[in-house]
């Protein structure tokens, strides 16, 4: 109810006291509204922390032009970016159809609503799989690396710096690898999971090859690219290989510092977990537009708020890619 207060002119005002006054907007608006800030401020910590995690390690963080460099369908052909760029333009697109799906709302035509609300729904949808086919990759890894007892990537490339992989050069030591897990009953250590190689295959393979060298995760300052050592340094680093890492995992991958796998397995799937939920709520009130539910009501405002939820989870993907992949 609206409460009134007299002035000294004798005149009366109505102070407001709850309703759809303030800013034309409804409860279920403002409270969308509400949900909206308060993840932004969620997602801004994230972005903050792994801000500040790779200004500490700049000098071993990986590259995402190094990391990323997967195309469906395209195997072994580089191309850095190229499927994270179509990724974030198919979303970007689906924010477009459902503007559209907002629009033919407020026109009250149930037809243009049902067409934009399936479109931005096949959008998410697609978005969702890529981003799980990148997971995939980034998991399985492609080339391999060696890690150092103190911790060190060392990857391997040839003489005109181009990535290596072990399947290429580590040698076959048929012999008996055994696993430490507590399983096993022992209980004082759990080792990683063995690989396809163990490290005397690799180091053994290395030292056969003459044409490879080493690449570190140390960034050239000038170059802005990864240092790579002479055939000499290489021989000597190659000896104080610990284990070797094929793909990434949350305790380390071969890519370079184990807080850059973190780092993405936790913002990206923090993301893709909105943008799922979104296409279900997509979902729901696509059915809800094809029973006429909204018709009944006489206003599509349930897609409004929706459309608000995914115009958010689009714009969060733009920082995210922005700061994860190409700064």
């Amino acid at each position: 109810m609206a409460a009134t207060v007299t002035t000294t002119a004798t005149t009366t005002e109505k102070v407001w006291g709850g309703g759809n006054e303030p800013m034309g907007a409804s409860y279920g608006k403002m409270m969308m509204w509400f949900f909206i800030v308060s993840d932004a401020l969620t997602f801004s910590g994230f972005l903050a922390s792994y801000g500040f995690s790779r200004f500490k390690f700049i000098e071993t963080w990986p590259i995402a032009d190094e990391v990323f460099t997967h195309f469906p369908f395209l195997h072994g052909v580089d191309a850095p970016m190229y499927y994270v760029a179509l990724m974030t333009f198919i979303l970007i697109f689906s924010s477009v159809t459902m503007v559209l799906a907002v629009d033919a709302g407020h026109q009250m035509k149930k037809t243009k609503v049902a067409i934009y609300m399936l479109l931005t729904i096949i959008g998410g949808a697609i978005f969702l799989g890529s981003q799980a086919w990148e997971w995939k990759n980034f998991i399985k890894g492609e080339y391999g690396a060696v890690e150092t007892n103190g911790g060190a990537i060392l990857q391997f490339v040839n003489t005109d710096g181009e990535r290596v992989a072990l399947a290429d050069f580590a040698v076959d030591m048929p012999a008996e690898r055994v696993n430490n897990v507590r399983s096993k009953g022992i209980w004082f250590q759990d080792s990683a999971p063995m690989g396809n190689y163990s490290v005397q295959e690799v180091v053994e393979g290395f030292k056969a090859n003459p044409d490879l060298l080493i690449k570190t995760e140390l960034i050239d300052q000038n170059t802005k690219q990864k240092i790579v050592l002479s055939r000499e340094e290489s021989l000597k680093r190659i000896e104080d290989s610990y284990i070797v890492v094929e793909g990434a995992s949350l305790i380390r991958n071969e890519y370079g510092h184990k807080l850059f796998a973190d780092f993405f397995f936790f913002i990206t799937g923090f993301h893709g977990f909105h943008v799922f939920s979104g296409v279900i709520l997509n979902i729901i009130i696509f059915l809800n537009v094809l029973l006429g539910t909204y018709e009944k009501r006489r206003n599509y405002e349930m897609v409004e708020k929706v459309g608000l939820y995914w115009h958010f989870v689009d714009l969060v993907w733009v920082f995210v890619f922005t700061f994860f992949y190409l700064v």
